[in-house]
């Protein structure tokens, strides 16, 4: 097994061959530095270059220059959305599925809004698809994919709750993470879902079976969940961490938390 790569600390400090192996699609990013280094445009041309669908440039083009507010987020989701379009309207299938293992964390970022954004699949299937993306090895395709579900989940929230929490049996902690963050109240780089905004005990269904969950990366979503719901439902968040810590004084409810309670004035 070849070991991890480190990343550069800036974005100066790449290396010029490390940027022009990421814009061609040829590795992963190794941290949220080289993450935000990436040039999108010229991988997705590169990327089209080497699957012959070199036609379906100019048309991504022109939706990323119509972008009010061009950001890393929103030219990643613009991509993808622009990518599935083409695809569905030229039944090309094969590219798409080309998107989804492919090596370029990026690309496989474009490849959830395929999913999480095609409005031909029911909400369950695209759940379904989406777990591949939720247990993925890297960090940006997992936090891509939630917000690529986002507004479905806040649409059906109580299908996704009820999906969701069979997740947080899954063994891949990525998958058991996924089910928390995706439908935390406020969230990060989202629109907030009101319903657990006002009334948070919708989503005890996930947060439960992860109360004492052996994973710190999971521990960090469910007591950030607890968090947003704080800001608007402080009783309700110290009531459960009461509950929590008498039924179950592990280290990891513990953990859970005291990041809950910790915008919450004593």
């Amino acid at each position: 097994m070849t070991e991890k790569r480190k990343g550069a600390r800036s974005i100066k400090d790449i290396p010029p061959d490390i940027l022009n192996q990421l814009n061609k699609g040829e590795i992963e990013t190794a941290n949220l530095t080289e993450w935000l280094a990436v040039d999108q445009r010229l991988l997705l041309e590169n990327l089209l270059l080497q699957n012959d669908r070199k036609e379906y440039l100019i048309p991504v083009l022109e939706n990323i220059n119509q972008l009010k507010k061009q950001t890393v987020n929103s030219i990643n989701e613009t991509i993808g959305i622009g990518l599935l379009n083409l695809a569905l309207k030229n039944k090309d299938d094969e590219f798409l599925s080309k998107l989804s293992t492919h090596q370029a964390d990026l690309v496989r970022c474009w490849a959830a809004y395929t999913i999480g954004r095609n409005n031909d699949l029911q909400f369950k299937e695209k759940l379904d698809k989406i777990q591949l993306f939720a247990s993925d090895s890297h960090f940006g395709v997992r936090e891509i994919c939630w917000m690529a579900v986002r507004p479905d989940i806040a649409r059906n929230l109580e299908e996704s709750i009820d999906i969701l929490s069979i997740w947080t049996m899954h063994g891949n902690e990525n998958v058991r993470r996924f089910a928390s963050e995706s439908t935390r109240p406020r969230g990060v780089w989202c629109e907030h879902i009101d319903a657990l905004k006002q009334n948070p005990g919708l989503g005890l269904e996930i947060l439960e079976p992860l109360r004492s969950d052996s994973s710190r990366y999971v521990q960090d979503s469910v007591g950030n969940w607890l968090n947003d719901a704080s800001k608007s439902q402080p009783e309700f968040v110290v009531e459960i961490c009461d509950e929590w810590l008498r039924e179950s004084p592990t280290k990891e409810t513990q953990y859970i938390v005291k990041k809950a309670l910790r915008t919450i004035k004593k």
